[in-house]
């Protein structure tokens, strides 16, 4: 990776870092808990297979992308540069971990803004699947949003996003990335 971008990465990590510093998550009694490492499979570069709903779509957009990704302050950090070249998109995700909490949040930055996209998913990883959860809103109706890491190997993982618009009762898949190791 070049040198200069991965400094204005980094760069760009820390000062959402002091952003993000104010925001609490709170771990319940029984939840499993966050540790510096816990997206250390992340790191590398990656190749990306996409597949995604679009709103009111009924079939899907197949798309391929790549990505770098590596682990800031020791593990508590983690920066994810997304391209999709075909498409002209990056975007950057930032995982920070919550020391006291032992939670994470995993935030989103469309490089076309260079604003943080809130809320951050906050979540933890149990039995090898990192599970993520924000409320949010689509256009004026609340909704619920998840992600999930899961089929990890060293080689390979998938990372899927699920919405719920009835309060968590039941979830639609509507994108699904495969990540294969360059």
């Amino acid at each position: 990776m070049n040198q200069d971008r991965r400094e204005v990465l980094n760069a760009g990590a820390g000062a959402l870092l002091a952003a993000a510093a104010g925001s609490e998550a709170s771990a319940g009694p029984c939840t499993p808990r966050g540790a510096p490492g816990d997206f250390d499979f992340l790191t590398g570069e990656w190749r990306i297979r996409h597949r995604r709903l679009p709103p009111g779509a009924t079939a899907w957009d197949v798309f391929e992308g790549e990505a770098t990704c590596w682990s800031i302050l020791g593990g508590v950090g983690h920066v994810e540069e997304l391209r999709i070249p075909a498409r002209n998109f990056a975007g950057m995700g930032l995982r920070l971990l919550d020391v006291n909490a032992a939670v994470w949040t995993d935030f989103w930055v469309n490089a076309r803004s260079g604003v943080l996209t809130p809320p951050g998913q906050t979540g933890t990883f149990a039995n090898n699947v990192g599970t993520f959860e924000a409320d949010d809103v689509d256009g004026d109706q609340p909704i619920k949003v998840r992600g999930i890491w899961d089929e990890i190997t060293g080689r390979s993982h998938r990372w899927r996003q699920l919405v719920s618009r009835d309060g968590g009762a039941s979830w639609e898949e509507n994108w699904v990335m495969q990540w294969e190791k360059v």
